[in-house]
């Protein structure tokens, strides 16, 4: 499928812009869906940016947004530890209030965006990956959101984005559906993170939530720019995402 994608400027409520990738089926095309990304800590990076490609080549309207956009809005750091310090020290000021707040402006102007194309009354999807993931879970919460992806979203059982209750704690609240993935030998996600996820999950089996554990995986493994870059596992999770979205949006 042709697409179309670039930079594009978001007015926020409180002041300032955020930036986006806004990557979408070429004009005359309509999209089947609209998907939020959110990415890992080292910003809308040229990674990031073909996740939302890879999206609209699927045929969905993809806007990545830039999470940090209060602190550093184009920060694109490198996967060595430099860009990880960097990338961690604006994670540690993200607000989750205010994450979810950002959420709710993307799917706004992307179901504006396209209005004429029927998105302006369908729910829309999230996918995230690393910090992402985690605020994929957040993300969630949203009435608007009605799949959400978490990919290998570290310490939500026991942190949450500016202080508060674990991100786990907001599972109830999930008005969708959230799968989560993760690897078995990843660092940040030890078994006892993984256990409580999924405990968390099965305590709500009418949602239709799901723990996906990639065998042999580590952290990162979905993208190819990362050491622990896994094809197959990363494969499989990408074909599950499309299977949920598929279904759900």
């Amino acid at each position: 499928m042709t697409i179309a994608a670039e930079w594009v400027q978001l007015a926020m409520a409180e002041g300032g812009v955020m930036p986006a990738w806004w990557a979408r089926p070429a004009a005359g095309q309509a999209p089947r869906a609209a998907v939020v990304v959110l990415p890992e800590v080292f910003g809308v990076n040229a990674w990031v940016r073909s996740v939302a490609e890879r999206l609209a080549q699927q045929g969905y309207a993809a806007l990545a947004i830039s999470t940090f956009w209060r602190t550093a809005p184009d920060l694109e750091a490198g996967y060595d530890a430099a860009g990880l310090a960097l990338g961690r020290e604006h994670r540690d000021q993200v607000i989750a209030d205010q994450l979810k707040s950002d959420v709710a402006a993307a799917a706004a102007w992307m179901q504006q965006r396209h209005a004429a194309d029927g998105l302006a009354s369908k729910p829309l999807g999230c996918v995230g990956f690393c910090f992402g993931g985690h605020l994929a879970m957040l993300a969630a919460t949203l009435p608007v959101m009605a799949a959400s992806c978490d990919f290998y979203g570290a310490r939500v059982s026991s942190d949450r984005p500016g202080g508060g209750l674990p991100t786990l704690m907001d599972l109830p609240q999930i008005p969708g559906r959230l799968w989560c993935f993760c690897g078995d030998q990843d660092p940040l996600m030890p078994p006892e993170e993984q256990q409580a996820i999924a405990q968390a999950l099965q305590a709500l089996p009418e949602r239709g939530h799901r723990l996906i554990t990639a065998a042999g995986a580590g952290h990162g493994y979905m993208c190819e720019a990362r050491s622990d870059f896994a094809p197959a596992a990363a494969a499989a999770g990408w074909s599950a995402m499309l299977e949920l979205f598929s279904e759900a949006l």
